[in-house]
């Protein structure tokens, strides 16, 4: 006798990438955020822009578990920051950078972390800049790559560890505008390759606009989102994206609101 299968069980993807619920963070007698709520939707390239101050850095440095906070719960992907794979950016690549280690043994030292065989190791980097057409003496010592070479590498070891969200901390504050324009290229293609969610922190409202799906505009403290603004312009974006209708206008909106929010 033949007994009925039960249908295999699919599971739905988590309709947030990042979901905060209820986080406070104070520094002393300073509250920075209080009872702070924010829903992001999966599959999404997320940028933060607001005042000086806002707490903007201390946000991403939370989520992705960098910084504890007081209060709340923080999901990644439905999990707990401790279960979920994150990739880190951080702001100076400089510092980012451990100068004693070839650029590659920079970009394998997440695997090597882990226990994984070095062969295995040199596969995963292999494949990562073979991705993405990457073409670097990897032998040599950070220090002797441009600053945009140097953020690209801290990009690749963040991203060979196949994180499940890519986090960046201003990653352009320190480049001049030819090599923002090569990584700003760059994060896009990463983006629409991989098609990881990324959460960026930046001071340009051009860079804000540009890259971003959603972009969150903070208040003064202590910190509340303003409004979470939406650009749907096509990728890949290119400089005559800064130009189009849309841009202009969303820009001008957020530029808007910044000015409001300055004022109070």
């Amino acid at each position: 006798m033949m007994l009925d299968q039960p249908e295999p069980q699919t599971v739905a993807p988590p309709e947030h990438f990042i979901s905060i619920k209820g986080l406070c963070k104070s520094f002393g007698n300073a509250v920075l955020y209080d009872n702070f709520d924010l829903d992001l939707p999966r599959n999404q390239l997320v940028s933060v822009f607001g005042p000086n101050g806002c707490g903007k850095s201390t946000l991403i440095n939370m989520i992705s578990g960098l910084t504890p906070f007081d209060s709340g719960e923080i999901l990644i992907h439905d999990k707990p920051i401790r279960r979920a794979r994150i990739g880190y950016v951080f702001q100076n690549y400089r510092e980012a950078m451990l100068p004693w280690l070839s650029a590659y043994d920079n970009i394998a030292y997440p695997l090597r972390v882990r226990g994984m065989p070095e062969h295995e190791c040199r596969d995963r980097v292999a494949t990562l800049l073979n991705t993405f057409n990457i073409n670097l003496d990897l032998k040599r010592y950070p220090y002797s790559f441009s600053g945009g070479q140097q953020q690209l590498i801290s990009i690749l070891r963040a991203l060979v560890a196949e994180p499940e969200v890519l986090f960046l901390d201003e990653p352009f504050s320190a480049l001049d505008f030819e090599t923002t324009l090569f990584v700003r290229d760059k994060l896009q293609e990463i983006f629409l390759t991989t098609q990881i969610p990324m959460f960026m922190v930046v001071h340009n409202l051009e860079e804000a606009v540009f890259l971003a799906d959603t972009i969150l505009l903070l208040s003064k403290r202590p910190t509340h989102l303003v409004e979470m603004v939406s650009f749907d312009a096509p990728r890949p974006r290119t400089l005559d994206t800064l130009s189009s209708r849309p841009f202009v206008e969303v820009s001008r909106h957020c530029l808007d609101i910044f000015r409001q929010e300055m004022r109070k």
